[in-house]
């Protein structure tokens, strides 16, 4: 895998011409910005901007009015090759709050969902798809617990994801009681399917659960042709995905507003 291609490849995918993530959300380009903005429970957010020293702090205040008027909060995801040099800073003094930084990684689909040692599911452990609201319900409640995300907004967009056929999402369950879930958003067009979640319990932790649902999600992503798997991936889980066989591209963080 030729790092800087997949990485250029990714760019043009998800920051330079980016489809809109679910109904209802509108992308468009304004000026040297591109942004989403849409209902709950879309994502809002500039994905993309090629500023500089002249016209960073404009761009920055035009975003924030935006989103205001929308009556939204939204994100800055900042990535480390972005420019100016301190964008950082200039967020930050208008009111933005950093999140906990974040690696790009990508892999070969193929790789992943056919490596020299498969991963097994974890003893005690098995993977069940979610394919209807009770298992939407189970996702939310374990995300609440794991990540202390708001079970009402996840439980949205899984619900719109599945009716839209853009996700796979899929539940570790030991003995009946959901441990750790994850999600693998599907992006027609691209090469891509991006893996989000995968926070497990913590007594479940280092058994090999969230390897077993990379890797199952490595497979439901070959079968249906994508041929790379791209992770925004936490400082925990990047080691992990090292191992696998996942390359770090960038570094990003999300830099919130409201």
């Amino acid at each position: 895998m030729n790092h800087d291609e997949v990485l250029s490849l990714y760019e043009r995918r998800f920051r330079h011409e980016p489809a809109p993530e679910m109904p209802g959300a509108v992308v468009e380009r304004v000026g040297a910005v591109v942004r989403q903005s849409g209902p709950a429970p879309c994502w809002n957010g500039v994905l993309w901007s090629d500023l500089d020293e002249r016209t960073a702090d404009a761009a920055i205040a035009e975003q924030i009015r935006h989103y205001a008027e929308l009556g939204t909060e939204f994100e800055w995801k900042l990535y480390g090759h972005d420019r100016p040099a301190d964008l950082d800073r200039r967020l930050l003094a208008a009111g933005f709050t950093a999140e906990p930084p974040e690696t790009l990684m990508v892999a070969e689909t193929a790789r992943i969902a056919a490596p020299a040692a498969p991963a097994a599911e974890p003893e005690g452990v098995r993977l069940v798809p979610v394919t209807g609201m009770d298992g939407v319900e189970l996702m939310a409640d374990v995300h609440e617990r794991v990540f202390g995300a708001s079970r009402v907004r996840i439980r949205e967009r899984l619900a719109v994801q599945l009716a839209e056929g853009s996700v796979v999402a899929v539940l570790a369950l030991a003995g009946g009681v959901p441990v750790s879930a994850a999600r693998m958003d599907l992006h027609p067009g691209t090469e891509f399917a991006s893996l989000w979640g995968g926070g497990t319990a913590p007594e479940w932790r280092g058994r090999g659960v969230y390897r077993a649902l990379v890797a199952y999600r490595a497979r439901e992503a070959l079968a249906r042709g994508y041929r790379y798997l791209q992770v925004d991936a936490s400082a925990e889980s990047r080691p992990i995905l090292t191992r696998l066989g996942f390359a770090a591209l960038a570094t990003t963080t999300p830099y919130t507003y409201g």
